[in-house]
């Protein structure tokens, strides 16, 4: 018999006696990671798709290259999305498409020929190029009715962008679209990249006119934030020595009023390198209080944020990817973190005065949640969310057999699904606002599922 590295994670759990919530093993024994059994054993779909829990169904609701409401066509490369409550009880889903410069036109949503880019105004194009080839990157809007589990329609709501990994909603309901690219004008394109962009969530609308949001930043974006009690905008940078950013908007809800970048720090260790790649290493469960760097010429046109950031003393993440904020925290992943770099996930919790004057009296704090350094039980962490249960849902980024591995707030680990179709990573995952679908897209295929299921019944 095959031993996958998921049927292997039940031996493993065994002969590690599932002993010591997180703790440390010295240098070349394994993380001991506790394994619950949240759902039930995966089984495997007959059409080779998708593993999920027994009682536990899924629906392709979107593929790309399909014609889409506005006649445009699906682009590929689904990644980042989320929920927002839609017109007479529906969700809308706002996707992201990270596709990146010179693709391929069938690649994007003119047409073989870009033909039908003749039908959208060239100025609610962030980049149409110098020359025939327009960036073809942005998102899509999707309207779905849960209750007979039906997609009403998709359009375009976003394009004239590049590599748009992922992003975050907003309170406000609107979706931030980031690009994942530090890519200058020339060589065909007209502008620089780099920037977020916001897209309102709703449905019968227009294209969205693509305007950068350039004092959020310019650098490899992936996801954002929102603190909904400050306001406050967190942003993840996909870079082996990424920082991690909060955006102070001028006049909260309005992002394009501006306002002031910052960069975390560690008030006991200014220049942190959280990676855990050398000794000494920082063990699961430790709480740092932290601080904010303001920081200056943030569209950094020599790519050079970071490491000035660093330097004035902020810490050092490993390639941050997903983040998304829960109950009692904001979970950021960070894809190649941790010893064996399979990934971490970092808690941050706000400040009761975020952002204001009043911050030092009682700094936001910043922990070590899971870093299991076994492929076995988490290979890569990227897109996360937070289950209406509490639990977090993880998309792996890993070597090519993914999963969607759920943490519990305890640190328990449990694998939700598997793609079965031998490669590409899951990213967007979402829940839909009555809690009762789960979206997720896979993004080399090109599809976005919509998930159900027993939800009530989680085990452990």
């Amino acid at each position: 018999m095959v031993v996958t590295r998921r049927r292997f994670i039940q031996a493993a759990a065994v002969s590690l006696g599932l002993a010591g919530l997180r703790s440390v093993f010295d240098a070349d024994q394994l993380l001991a990671v506790p394994v619950t059994d949240r759902f039930g054993p995966l089984i495997d779909d007959p059409a080779g798709i998708l593993a999920l829990p027994r009682g536990f169904e899924y629906t392709i609701v979107s593929r790309a290259g399909e014609r889409m409401d506005d006649g445009f066509f699906v682009p590929i490369m689904h990644d980042g999305m989320a929920t927002f409550g839609g017109p007479d009880g529906m969700t809308l889903l706002v996707r992201n498409h990270e596709i990146s410069w010179g693709a391929s036109p069938d690649d994007g949503p003119f047409g073989r020929n870009h033909e039908l880019l003749a039908d959208v105004d060239p100025g609610l194009l962030y980049d149409a190029g110098t020359g025939r080839e327009p960036a073809v990157g942005g998102t899509t809007t999707l309207l779905y009715d849960t209750r007979t589990q039906r997609l009403v329609g998709h359009r375009l709501s976003l394009t004239g962008t590049i590599r748009n990994c992922a992003g975050g909603p907003t309170p406000w309901g609107s979706w931030v679209s980031c690009e994942e690219t530090v890519e200058r004008a020339g060589r065909g394109r007209r502008e620089d990249h780099g920037y977020n962009f916001e897209v309102p969530a709703v449905w019968d609308a227009p294209l969205t006119r693509a305007v950068p949001l350039r004092e959020m930043g310019r650098f490899n974006h992936e996801a954002i934030a929102v603190d909904p009690a400050s306001g406050a905008v967190y942003e993840t940078e996909d870079d082996g020595e990424g920082l991690l950013y909060r955006f102070l908007p001028n006049e909260p809800g309005r992002l394009a009023a501006g306002g002031r970048l910052q960069a975390l720090a560690v008030r006991e260790q200014p220049s942190l390198d959280s990676r855990n790649w050398s000794r000494p290493t920082i063990e699961p469960g430790r709480r740092f209080e932290v601080y904010w760097i303001d920081l200056d010429d943030v569209e950094s046109p020599d790519n050079d944020l970071r490491h000035r950031g660093f330097a004035a003393g902020a810490t050092r993440f490993a390639r941050g990817e997903g983040i998304w904020q829960g109950d009692d925290g904001i979970y950021v992943a960070c894809t190649n973190g941790g010893r064996n770099k399979k990934g971490q996930i970092w808690r941050y919790v706000p400040s009761p005065y975020e952002g204001t004057a009043r911050e030092a009296e009682a700094p936001g704090t910043l922990e070590l949640f899971v870093e299991p350094n076994d492929s076995t039980l988490v290979e890569n962490a990227d897109n996360l969310t937070m289950a209406p249960w509490g639990d977090l849902i993880v998309c792996e980024d890993g070597t090519g057999d993914d999963y969607l591995v759920g943490v519990t707030p305890q640190g328990e680990l449990y694998r939700f699904a598997h793609n079965l179709t031998g490669g590409g990573e899951f990213a967007g995952a979402c829940f839909s606002p009555d809690g009762s679908t789960f979206f997720v897209n896979m993004q080399a295929q090109g599809w976005t599922f919509a998930i159900t299921g027993p939800w009530h019944t989680q085990r452990g």
